[in-house]
C-alpha cells in the first residue's frame, strides 16, 4: 500500500500531488481543511515514502494511470471510505479525473488545478506550444538514469528548472526534503515511469488524434485554473464543459503557476468546502 498521511475528521478528502512534487505538495492546504473534513494525502506509486528500492526494475506500466488509480482505492478501501471528494493537478489530477470516469461511485466531487482534459491534450500539440513539453520526450530516454538519476546536485538543478519557471505566486524552489526523496538511487528513474507508460499529456493527446474523445466525468467537478501556468495557459481550459458533464464552475486565478494546491491553498479550500 502507498504511505499516506490522514488528519481530521468528516467527509474524505484525498489530495493527489504533481510531478515534480509529492504530498508536501498540500502542506499548505491540508491545515486548511482538517478541521471540517477527513483529510488524505498519499505519495503516489513510487514516489516519496512510497518509493522502494528496487522498484526502478519494474515494468513503467506499473506506475501509469492505472495502478496509480487502484493504490488510490485501495487506501481508500483500507480507511473505509465509500467514496471521497478527490483533489488533484498536474499526475494527481490527471489520476483522479480517471477515477471519476472509470469509478464514479467512489468519487463525491473532483477538485481539479488547471485539469488536463482531451481539448487541453490536443492542444498541447500546437506547433506554438509543443516544446513546452520537450521534458516529456527526455523522459523516455535512458539518458535519464546516466544524467539525472542518483545525483542530488542534477536533481536539484533539474527539479528547480520547474518549480521556477512553472510557479509563479511566490512559492519557494524545490525544498530540500523533495530533492532528497528523488535523489535516491532509483526513485528519479520511477518517477519519471507515469511518462513511459503512456499516460503523460504528449502520449494522451496522440493516441485522442482520430479518435472520438472519452465519455464526460459525469461527477460534480471544480476547476480553478492558474492563467501563469506556462505548460497550461488560459487557452487549454477551452472545452472544460465538454470533458465534465457536472462542471460547477472554472475560476480563473491571474497570479498563479502550475503548482495550484500551495500557489492557491485557500482558494482550493474554500473549493472543496462547497463539496463537503
Amino acid at each position: 500500500m502507498i504511505a499516506y498521511a490522514h488528519e481530521g475528521n468528516g467527509v474524505p478528502v484525498v489530495c493527489l500531488h504533481g510531478w515534480p512534487g509529492a504530498a508536501t505538495d498540500y502542506r499548505a492546504l491540508l491545515p486548511l481543511l482538517e478541521r471540517d473534513a477527513q483529510v488524505v494525502v498519499p505519495d503516489l506509486l513510487g514516489f516519496g515514502a512510497s518509493f522502494t528500492p528496487g522498484d526502478e526494475q519494474r515494468p513503467a506500466s506499473d506506475f501509469g494511470r492505472d495502478a496509480q488509480a487502484a493504490a488510490v482505492l485501495e487506501v481508500m478501501d483500507h480507511l473505509g471510505f465509500d467514496d471521497a471528494v478527490l483533489v488533484g493537478y498536474d499526475v494527481g489530477g490527471t489520476t483522479a479525473t480517471h477515477l471519476a470516469r472509470t469509478r464514479p461511485d467512489r468519487v463525491r466531487a473532483l477538485v481539479l488545478g488547471n485539469a488536463i482534459h482531451p481539448g487541453a491534450a490536443r492542444a498541447a500539440l500546437d506547433d506554438d506550444h509543443r516544446a513546452e513539453f520537450w521534458y516529456q520526450d527526455f523522459h523516455q530516454l535512458g539518458l535519464v538514469e546516466s544524467l539525472v538519476d542518483g545525483s542530488a546536485a542534477t536533481v536539484r538543478a533539474y527539479l528547480e528548472h520547474f518549480w521556477s519557471h512553472w510557479g509563479h505566486r511566490g512559492i519557494a524552489a524545490a525544498t530540500d526534503d523533495l530533492v532528497e526523496a528523488y535523489a535516491r538511487p532509483g526513485a528519479f528513474t520511477v518517477s519519471v515511469n507515469w511518462y513511459r507508460s503512456g499516460s503523460a499529456t504528449l502520449r494522451t493527446a496522440l493516441a485522442l488524434r482520430g479518435q472520438d474523445p472519452p465519455a464526460p466525468v459525469t461527477v460534480p467537478t471544480a476547476v480553478l485554473w492558474g492563467d501563469q501556468d506556462p505548460l497550461f495557459p488560459p487557452r487549454l481550459a477551452e472545452g472544460l464543459e465538454q470533458a465534465f458533464s457536472d462542471l460547477r464552475g472554472v475560476w480563473h486565478l491571474e497570479d498563479v503557476g502550475h503548482f495550484v494546491p500551495l500557489e492557491a491553498a485557500n482558494e482550493v479550500a474554500a473549493a472543496v468546502r462547497a463539496f463537503l
